[in-house]
Order: structure tokens, then sequence, then C-alpha cells
């Protein structure tokens, strides 16, 4: 009897005769018709349902139906959905694209999808160099993106209803950016904060305004990007890095323009207030500015820093010696 096949085969045949079939198919004709799954109902669904997430993590647009009555769910992935145009890449071209990919581990697979639809992966694996962590959720925003849908999904226990407009990686994380119905604003939302599934809704919903750019609506500044309880932090700062500072935390985050130094004299300065939510990120900001930014409040935080320091003074003290 000839071995079974990988998983990695059963996947690729799983994908093959969902690309191929013109009707949906129940989960039983599936593995009815893909070799390498168990045979104990249990078991079998189990992997079904584990093949169902690799190729929505790999970017496969996999389209969930009712057939007949509605009592059976059917399962197939639509090739307009699926292929990316003809690029007109040559081999040189082609090959450079599959190390760029390559080079940047995705997770879950999604490199390898990417790959899939431009018509192949490598010959042989190329080591990351860096390391882009895929959301469960993320496959679905970018069918709603591409698809100009409307999304729902919880984020933070709140019900989001949502315009994808655009989607962005930073520091780490992806963001969906659009417009936010429920408040009338828009909103980015990191992917991996986004609790269960995401609902789709029809195609061609809404219009992504032109020239809209995801990245100037995801925040950049490091001290919030984390998951500390937020808290207001109060900074006397220079007057000759005030503006450097302003650069960072936005003009309206002034409290006093005039005011004096931690110790009571009168030198100039100013008392600026920021909201913090990681407190490692917010410490290394301001040591940015040594002797010329000191916390003045909360209690707290102004203990954090002061016993960071301590203990980097203290560290730098023995190296010397």
């Amino acid at each position: 009897m000839p071995d079974a096949p990988s998983r990695v085969e059963r996947v690729l045949n799983l994908l093959a005769l969902l690309l191929d079939t013109r009707r949906a198919l129940t989960r039983e004709e599936i593995v009815h018709d893909v070799a390498g799954y168990p045979p104990q109902i249990t078991a079998y669904r189990r992997a079904f349902e584990r093949d169902k997430e690799t190729l929505r993590g790999m970017g496969v647009p996999l389209t969930t139906e009712t057939i007949g009555d509605g009592s059976e769910l059917g399962y197939r992935v639509r090739p307009e959905d699926y292929y990316l145009p003809d690029l007109g890449l040559d081999a040189e071209e082609s090959a450079a694209l599959r190390v760029a990919v390559s080079a940047v581990s995705l997770g879950s697979h999604a490199g390898e999808g990417a790959l899939l639809k431009l018509g192949g992966l490598a010959d042989e694996a190329v080591a990351p160099i860096a390391s882009l962590p895929i959301a469960p959720a993320l496959a679905t925003l970018f069918e709603a993106f591409r698809a100009r849908a409307v999304v729902r999904f919880t984020h933070r226990d709140r019900v989001r209803t949502v315009e994808p407009w655009g989607l962005s990686s930073k520091r780490g994380h992806w963001y969906v950016v659009g417009f936010d119905r429920d408040r009338d604003a828009v909103r980015a939302f990191r992917a991996d904060r986004i609790d269960g599934d995401v609902e789709l809704g029809p195609a061609d919903a809404f219009e992504t305004p032109p020239g809209f750019r995801p990245d100037d609506h995801v925040e950049s500044r490091a001290w919030l990007l984390g998951d500390d309880a937020p808290v207001t932090v109060r900074l006397r700062i220079d007057a000759n890095h005030l503006d450097t500072m302003l650069a960072e935390v936005g003009a309206d985050a002034i409290v006093d323009e005039d005011a004096p130094d931690a110790v009571g004299t009168t030198g100039p300065g100013a008392i600026v207030e920021m909201a913090v939510t990681n407190r490692a990120a917010f410490r290394s900001f301001v040591l940015g500015f040594l002797d010329h930014a000191e916390v003045l409040e909360p209690p707290d935080i102004r203990a954090d820093v002061v016993a960071w320091l301590e203990r980097v003074a203290a560290g730098v003290g023995t190296a010397d010696s």
C-alpha cells in the first residue's frame, strides 16, 4: 500500500479540489475525494477544521455556502477571488520575489500562500531575517478590504462595525484602519486584539477615500503601544527642548508654558502631559532627553523611572570597576 500523503500534500490537494469544483462541496464529499483524512468521523472532522484554518491563514478566500434546504454547509474557492493577475515578471524578478517573501516570516504559511498564487514556491528555504506574525482575523480583513465589504467584530469587548479602508503593519503588529460606522470616525484596530470571528458583509458596500493612507492613522508613539493600565504622566521639559518634545507628543500636550522646575526655581520650562500604556517605552523616550526632562507625577511612574535609572547606574558602575 502506498504511503499516506503528508499533511502539506493533503492541504494542497484540498485547495486544488476547492478551486476546481463548480459548486460548494460538503465536508463529507471533500473528505471522500481528498486522500489522507482519517476514517473516524471525529478525527476527520478535526483534521478538516485544521486544514480550513491553514488555508485561511495562507490568505485563501475560502467561501462557506448553505446547500439545499440550508441544513448543510458547503465549501469552495472561487478562482476569480483566489488567483492574482499576471504581474508580467520575468524569471529573475520571480526569483527575487520568492527570496523577499521567504526572508520575512509572516507566520501561518501566509508567505507560502502568496507565492502559490504567483505560481510556486522557492526551491530552497530562505532563513527569515524578520518576523511579522499573522493574527487569525487577518485573512478575512484582507478579503474585506479587497472586496470593499463592511466587517463586524469584537475588539476589546466592544462590537465594531467598520469599513476597512486599509491595513497596515507597524512595530510587529497588523492593524485594520477604516471608518467606524457606530462612532462616525476613522479608527485603527490591532488585528490580534479582535476576539472571535469577523463577520463579512456584502461586497462593494463602500468607497475608500482617494489618497487614503492607513499608516497616517496608526499610532506610531511607542509609549502608547502597550497593554499597561493607561495613565496620564506629567513632565517638565526645558524650553530649548520643548519643540522636540511637542513634535512627538503634540502641541496640545502643554498644560503650563511658564513653569518652574521641579525644585521650585523659576528657570524656563514647560509642563506637558502625555498618556502612557507602555511604561518601558516611556522610560526609553524620556531618557532621550537626558537631564532636560523630568517626570513629575504620578508618584508611581516617577518612582519607576528613578528606580530604573538607579539600576542602570549601578550596572554601569559595576562594569567600569
